[in-house]
């Protein structure tokens, strides 16, 4: 059986971990000079008249460095998937043969370069900020915990305090990661 204490460190180490999954993966849809099949993660088509995920509709490939590919799985879809990719605000140029997208990567302006570093920071902070809520909320249940001495309630404020110091860690790692990703020219 597990104690209360013990719940919530795994309490505040799942909320931590899925601040920095969640990082990771808003990360990942920023667009470097690479062509990547997250890129197109967030973009949504219009198919059977409801809006989908274009993962949903087709399937994305990167065959080369600065090219992606959308295959739809329904050939009828080829123009509102190329029509979502456009109105995706990702600086995208979609065109088709009838069969298959095929999507440029446009090299990237130092300008934008530095816009997208400073996108990316914003995202990491966001996912920094839900990792310092995720230590609040836990260290808060500790401090409200009855029956428990003093001395277990600073050591497992300690063991989240070193849980939100890890993830914090692994966030900057990954800004690192992909601020040099994005810089590459």
């Amino acid at each position: 059986m597990t104690t209360p204490m013990a719940d919530f460190t795994k309490q505040g180490r799942e909320h931590m971990q899925k601040a920095v999954e969640n990082t990771k993966r808003e990360l990942a849809t920023i667009r470097t000079g690479k062509a990547t099949t997250s890129l197109l993660d967030t973009v949504r088509v219009e198919a059977y008249g409801n809006h989908v995920p274009l993962n949903q509709v087709a399937s994305v490939a990167a065959p080369e460095p600065r090219l992606l590919t959308v295959q739809p799985w329904d050939k009828s879809l080829i123009v509102a998937i190329e029509k979502g990719i456009a109105a995706s605000n990702l600086g995208l140029n979609p065109a088709h043969d009838g069969v298959i997208i095929r999507i440029p990567i446009p090299a990237l302006t130092e300008e934008r370069r530095k816009d997208l570093v400073k996108v990316m920071h914003k995202l990491a902070e966001e996912g920094k900020v839900s990792v310092r809520h995720g230590r609040t909320e836990a260290i808060s249940k500790v401090k409200k915990a009855e029956h428990v001495s003093e001395d277990d309630k600073k050591k497992v404020e300690k063991e989240v305090q070193k849980l939100h110091d890890e993830a914090i860690k692994q966030i900057d790692a990954l800004v690192k990661g992909k601020e040099l990703e994005i810089m590459e020219v």
